[in-house]
């Protein structure tokens, strides 16, 4: 028999909060995120916003000396997990160690570092390029100094699956306690992707909104003038623990993960199979996994990225799978209000859905004012929050490369 596994802990950085609490009610204001840069100057770049941290400071979280040898997506993430571990309860200890593991990945990594070592090089030579800059870059180093500030000596590795990453992160981690190899979990995942080179990247390949006149509404998941995401950084992490270990310790218990899927779809190195099939076959897994009929779901934090493509697909799809009961549902996108955090995205979007369970309160798909024929009739919670009986969620990732993933949280039960 698997053991069952429940999320204790929740830390989050995003575009909309530099904490769970704020992040969370931001989400029920419809708090966008979007703003000009000021990481680099955008002048001769096409797209000159994004969804950046706010009032960031690693220096609450980490030492000095520390955060000078971190790239910012190592930063984020370990203060994610320092508020995640804080409202565990287990910052402290209260666990085994050797039972307490890590799983936190990014998409890209150290891109920050990578640029600003290889302008050294270049003006510089190859000497003055950073002994530090291998562990700044690698995008495993954050699960690493997680790893240490908690003396977690488990199960420690990172998850690189493109936008699906913290997803994937929290999916094995929850197998991981399941299969009983842990009992306790660190797991999800940051990106720092406001970097010159990944704006221009994203940019030339036209996934990127363009709209800089209109940068604050400009990730409008699901309406007919979308034209591209907007690109979002910061962290999610949430602390998954083995139910009678969490009993034992009298944790409060934020939901129960009831199912995960990961599917390929094998298929294209950006794109998708029509109507979504790969996140069908995951969505439809992740529900069996958990014992979850769809009359007994209530709302879908989708993928939704405000690419023209991905919210088709993505709506069909949830239709599809869904059947009669896919109109009673509540879908939303929080990436209207985050933008899109890439290898963060998954596990901040599994913090939203974990929390309108605990709260009965579905977070709103801001900016939606011309709703897409090619979407359906889905209710996408359009523009304001529903206050609803949330019994069980389910939260959808995708990223390039074909991959897919579906988590299903349900309120706990005895």
């Amino acid at each position: 028999m698997r053991r069952r596994v429940v999320v204790t802990g929740l830390g989050a950085v995003t575009p909309i909060g530099n904490d769970v609490a704020t992040t969370w009610r931001a989400m029920q204001d419809g708090v966008s995120g979007s703003a000009p840069i000021t990481k680099f100057d955008p002048a001769t770049f096409p797209v000159k916003f994004a969804c950046e941290l706010k009032g960031f400071d690693p220096l609450l979280t980490m030492e000095r000396k520390e955060a000078k040898r971190a790239d910012p997506y190592a930063q984020y993430a370990f203060a994610a997990a320092v508020e995640a571990m804080r409202d565990a309860g287990l910052d402290q200890g209260g666990c085994d160690v050797d039972r307490l593991g890590v799983i936190v990945g990014s998409g890209i990594g150290g891109l920050k570092s990578f640029e600003d070592q290889h302008n050294t090089y270049r003006e510089r030579g190859a000497s003055k390029i950073s002994p530090f800059f291998i562990p700044m870059f690698i995008a495993d180093i954050a699960a690493g100094i997680v790893s240490m500030r908690f003396n977690a000596r488990g199960p420690n590795y990172a998850t690189v699956s493109a936008c699906a990453t913290s997803a994937h992160a929290i999916g094995d981690a929850f197998r991981t306690i399941q299969y009983g190899d842990a009992d306790v979990m660190i797991c999800g995942g940051s990106e720092a992707a406001v970097t010159a080179m990944s704006i221009g990247g994203f940019a030339n390949m036209t996934a990127l909104s363009t709209n800089n006149d209109e940068y604050a509404t400009a990730s409008r998941p699901f309406d007919s003038t979308r034209d591209g995401f907007v690109m979002g950084e910061g962290a999610g992490v949430v602390v998954l623990e083995e139910l009678d270990h969490a009993r034992a310790r009298g944790a409060r218990i934020y939901g129960e993960v009831g199912g995960y899927r990961a599917t390929g779809d094998a298929y294209h190195l950006t794109g998708q199979l029509p109507d979504h099939e790969g996140l069908q076959r995951a969505m439809r897994g992740a529900m069996a996994d958990a014992g979850l009929t769809p009359e007994e779901v209530d709302y879908v934090n989708a993928h939704g990225t405000s690419t023209p493509l991905n919210d088709s697909n993505e709506a069909k799809a949830i239709a599809i799978v869904f059947g009669d009961d896919a109109r009673r549902i509540s879908v939303s996108s929080t990436k209207s209000m985050t933008g899109h955090m890439l290898g963060a995205a998954g596990s901040v979007e599994f913090i939203a859905a974990t929390l309108a369970i605990r709260d009965s309160i579905v977070p709103p798909t801001i900016n939606l004012k011309h709703p897409d024929p090619a979407c359906g009739d889905l209710d996408f919670t359009p523009n304001a929050p529903t206050r609803r009986e949330v019994r069980a969620a389910v939260s959808n990732s995708a990223g390039f490369g074909g991959h897919n993933v579906s988590l299903a949280v349900k309120r706990y039960a005895e």
